[in-house]
């Protein structure tokens, strides 16, 4: 593959969704393979001390990678973890041709179209198909998918979620690493934006799912605090459909495949018109990831639990920034 082949594809991978929008991957290029690294220089050593989750964002990217490959008519092979450096998490080997097919173009166009959205979902239904669907997908990646559909299993979920952000917006280390990457900037390359951060407290939303505070103690006054008609209807409960993916093992590899099959499942969901955010709060602390393992009897480890639905037909927020290609990839010629 030529040079301006790569630069797309690393186009494309770098649309992957990553803890705060940290982007911590670079990329080499050769002439028939994409090495994925970890850069540690983007590390988050609060949140995330393990780099489990930014692990696990790279993975989300190598299978971006693998997803614009096949829409183009290339065949590609993920060597995952391959050794030697430690920071070597994956080799895409391009390895033939093929047809692509409508669907192959259909999931990489989700590429451009897909991002986080943490405002309200509609109020409808994720099909049980296409949750079905995502579960075959994760399953080829070595990654379960549970749908957290059970009274008992919401209730402990809601739980250890608003108890791990309790204890995060407690700690000052926390809450400082968080501010570091807030950008108020609209054209930031990285971070998140405030924009993208709904304006009133996550507490007050009518929903039992928590999403993570980003405004820590800077909030608008919410409107559904706010005094107004007594005669009027509550506003309605969101009901999203939330996803724990796991794996059987807890090491980096596994880190990588469930990031990869994040990826895979995010895409097919943004192709069906579903968007999704992160509710991983309770998977940050240990205490409560060990919790989760208890509470919800669960064969595995948690790595990415999602709440899934509709967006709002008026798109709300800003779209996080990217860095260009030229920061992140290198090229190396073919051996003489």
């Amino acid at each position: 593959m030529e040079e301006q082949d790569w630069t797309q594809v690393v186009a494309a991978a770098t649309r992957a969704p990553s803890i705060h929008n940290t982007q911590p991957w670079r990329f080499v290029a050769g002439p028939d393979r994409l090495d994925v690294f970890l850069d540690r220089e983007r590390a988050l050593p609060v949140l995330d001390p393990s780099g489990r989750q930014q692990v696990i964002s790279c993975g989300s990217a190598v299978e971006f990678a693998v997803v614009a490959l096949a829409a183009t008519g290339r065949l590609s092979e993920v060597d995952v973890a391959p050794g030697g450096d430690p920071d070597l998490l994956a080799t895409v080997r391009v390895v033939g041709d093929h047809a692509a097919t409508d669907e192959d173009r259909a999931v990489a166009a989700a590429i451009e179209h897909r991002h986080t959205v943490r405002a309200p979902f509609q109020p409808r239904a994720v099909p049980g198909e296409l949750v079905d669907r995502l579960q075959r997908e994760a399953a080829a990646f070595g990654t379960w998918l549970k749908p957290i559909t059970r009274s008992e299993e919401e209730v402990a979920t809601v739980f250890l979620i608003s108890r791990a952000e309790e204890m995060e917006q407690g700690d000052p280390a926390y809450r400082a690493e968080l501010e570091r990457w807030l950008r108020t900037d609209p054209g930031a390359p990285d971070g998140v934006p405030v924009e993208a951060v709904p304006a009133g407290d996550p507490h007050a939303r009518p929903s039992n799912w928590l999403i993570r505070d980003f405004v820590v103690g800077r909030h608008e006054t919410h409107p559904f605090l706010e005094a107004g008609d007594p005669d009027a209807p509550p506003p309605e409960v969101e009901r999203p459909t939330v996803v724990l993916l796991g794996t059987d093992g807890d090491d980096r590899s596994a880190w990588v495949q469930s990031g990869r099959a994040l990826g895979r499942v995010l895409l097919l969901a943004t192709a069906a018109g579903v968007a999704a955010s992160p509710l991983t709060q309770a998977l940050d602390w240990p205490a409560t990831r060990t919790r989760m393992q208890s509470r919800l009897s669960l064969v595995g480890h948690p790595q990415m639990l999602l709440r899934m639905g509709y967006p709002p037909e008026t798109p709300a927020g800003a779209v996080s920034g990217r860095r260009p290609v030229s920061d992140v990839l290198r090229f190396e010629p073919a051996a003489p």
